[in-house]
């Protein structure tokens, strides 16, 4: 016979009841720390459209790179976050290049930073190397500043070019810094976007950073969101766009072939050819030639010479839809 349950472990099990209904499982979910210190100035909107055009700032910096250096370069958007200004500063790598530059009718100052690895193998590929990296212990020589001069202020071009869309800028180089305890172009407090570009170069991968402002930035920042970004991309081709177009397609070469005719023969048959052996076509002497541009059909032709070469004259162009025997 089974002993019935004690006062003491009816009130326990009570107690376990009581304490399922009021602490349900629940499923796992990702919490995040808020920063009630850290004000977020800028909606996601703003940095979608900000990641937009520093993709595009990624492609023209490959471009550049890639003719100046004469070697294989990969420049893509890794991260755009907003930071304080004083996290950037503590999280600049030591030995990393910075050039700080304005942009007007934007106020105030703005940075890019080249790291270490990326800085020194651009010079090595610019003073006829390898692309080695070589860490220097000493500061920028007259010569290397010279050369990061050149870089930063192109870098700046490109720079101009992708913001077109959104605002007229005419950026200026006004400054190289090593140490960014000197770089002073916000309050430790301010936010700022900060646009990351992984960078490779050859062998050798490195980070580009542009730090933007928010106080920089404040008076674009309606301009900033995607309808009107995307309502003021250049919707036509200029003049002179369209004239170098032409010229280059003009000079671009392409395969022609001239088919008169397709025919099946036996291997065995094949094998016993000889000169002075016909082989039958499955076109008829008056049939219209075929002719390929880049292994498409392109036109109709018939043949004939010219001076005396053998040439084709173009009767008709061919048209989607047009049955092509290919046999």
């Amino acid at each position: 016979m089974t002993e019935g349950l004690s006062d003491k472990n009816i009130e326990k099990l009570l107690s376990t009841l009581d304490t399922e209904k009021l602490a349900p499982k629940t499923k796992d979910r990702n919490v995040r720390t808020y920063d009630f210190k850290k004000a977020l100035r800028f909606s996601q909107d703003q940095t979608r459209t900000l990641t937009r055009i520093h993709e595009n700032f990624a492609r023209l910096l490959t471009s550049y790179f890639s003719i100046q250096l004469r070697a294989f370069v990969q420049i893509s958007v890794s991260a755009v976050e907003q930071i304080s200004y004083e996290e950037f500063i503590q999280n600049v790598q030591q030995k990393s290049i910075l050039g700080v530059f304005e942009a007007a009718p934007l106020q105030g100052s703005m940075a890019m930073e080249f790291s270490p690895n990326v800085a020194n193998v651009m010079f090595d590929r610019l003073l006829g190397g390898q692309g080695k990296v070589l860490l220097k212990s000493s500061d920028l020589t007259e010569i290397e500043v010279s050369i990061i001069e050149r870089v930063f202020i192109k870098a700046l071009e490109n720079f101009q070019e992708v913001w077109a869309s959104v605002i007229e800028l005419s950026p200026e180089l006004k400054e190289i810094e090593i140490n960014p305890q000197f770089l002073t172009i916000s309050p430790p407090n301010e936010t700022v976007i900060l646009v990351s570009l992984h960078t490779k170069i050859g062998d050798v991968e490195g980070i580009i950073n542009i730090c933007l402002p928010h106080v920089v930035l404040e008076q674009v920042l309606p301009k900033l969101s995607a309808r009107h970004w995307l309502a003021n991309q250049k919707k036509e081709i200029e003049n002179h766009e369209l004239e170098a177009l032409e010229k280059k397609l003009q000079s671009t070469k392409l395969e022609i072939k001239a088919i008169l005719g397709r025919s099946k023969i036996d291997i065995g048959d094949f094998l016993k050819l000889k000169e002075g052996d016909v082989i039958r076509l499955n076109e008829s002497y008056d049939s219209s030639v075929t002719v390929l541009v880049d292994g498409k059909q392109k036109f109709f032709a018939q043949p004939g010479v010219s001076k005396g070469r053998l040439a084709i004259q173009v009767t008709d162009v061919f048209a989607e839809g047009d049955v092509f025997d290919d046999n």
